[in-house]
C-alpha cells in the first residue's frame, strides 16, 4: 500500500482531533532534564511505564549522581534496575552512554542541547549505542521541548491499522514519516493519545473496534469486521 504524506496529513488531522475530543488533553508525566529522561528513556525499552519508574528511582535512590552511577561497578547497577527487566543489557548501556556524554562534554548536563537547531540535537543523541530513533525522540519533545514524534509500539501498530502509515515502513523509518504527516505543534497530543488508544482500545490481540472513536476511518475495521 503506497501513501504518501500530503494524503495522510487530513487523515493525521482528524484523527488528532478525534483522540482529543475523546480522551482531552494529555499530560506528560512531570518533565526530567536531558540527562534524566536519557536515562529512564533506556530503561523503558521492553518494559512497562511502572518498571522503568521503579527502576529509575532505585538508581536514584541507590547512587548520589549520574556520575557516581557512570563509575560503579556494572553489577551495582544491574542489580539497581533489575526491575526494568533485561538488566544485563540496559546496566552497561547507561554506564556507556554516561562515560561517552562526560567524555565529549566535560560533565554529564545536556542543557547544551537546547541551543542547538531540533535536528542537530537529534543526530548529536543517535549517535550513541542504545540510543535510536524513539530514545532520541523522547528526549527533544518532553526535555528539551522541541518538536518530536516518538513512535513506540502502540503508536507503530495503530498507526499501521489506520493506514496512517505504509505497512512496509519499519519503526525508524515511522518516525520519519508521521513527523511529516502531523504538524509539530500536534506532536505531544498526538503521540500521548494514540498511545492510550493502544493500551485501552486497539489491542495487539483482540482490539475493540466496535468502541474505538476511529473505527470509521480505520483500514483495519473495514477489512477484518462485517459492519
Amino acid at each position: 500500500m503506497k501513501i504518501t504524506v500530503p494524503e495522510n496529513q487530513v487523515l493525521a488531522s482528524e484523527v488528532n482531533q478525534r483522540l482529543l475530543a475523546h480522551f482531552g488533553n494529555p499530560q506528560w508525566r512531570l518533565a526530567l532534564n536531558p540527562v534524566d529522561e536519557l536515562i529512564s528513556t533506556i530503561l523503558s525499552q521492553n518494559t512497562n511505564d511502572v518498571n522503568r519508574d521503579r527502576a529509575f528511582n532505585s538508581l536514584k535512590n541507590r547512587f548520589t549522581s549520574w556520575e557516581e552511577v557512570e563509575n560503579a561497578e556494572p553489577g551495582l547497577v544491574i542489580d539497581a534496575i533489575k526491575i526494568a527487566g533485561l538488566a544485563n543489557q540496559k546496566g552497561p548501556r547507561i554506564q556507556k552512554v554516561l562515560s561517552d556524554i562526560h567524555h565529549e562534554r566535560g560533565e554529564l548536563n545536556l542543557d547544551f542541547l537546547k541551543t542547538l537547531p531540533r535536528d542537530e540535537a537529534r543526530q548529536w543523541l543517535l549517535k550513541f549505542k542504545g540510543v535510536g530513533p524513539k530514545t532520541a525522540a523522547i528526549v527533544l519533545q518532553f526535555s528539551l521541548e522541541m518538536p518530536a514524534f516518538p513512535v513506540d509500539t502502540h503508536i507503530y501498530r495503530v498507526t499501521g491499522r489506520l493506514g496512517l502509515r505504509p505497512d512496509i515502513l519499519n519503526v525508524e523509518a515511522a518516525h520519519v514519516f508521521l513527523e511529516r504527516a502531523f504538524p509539530p505543534e500536534a506532536y505531544y497530543a498526538a503521540h500521548l493519545n494514540i498511545i492510550r488508544l493502544g493500551r485501552e482500545v486497539c489491542h495487539p490481540s483482540n482490539p475493540d473496534c466496535l468502541n474505538c472513536p476511529l473505527n470509521d476511518l480505520c483500514a483495519y475495521f473495514k477489512n477484518h469486521t462485517n459492519s
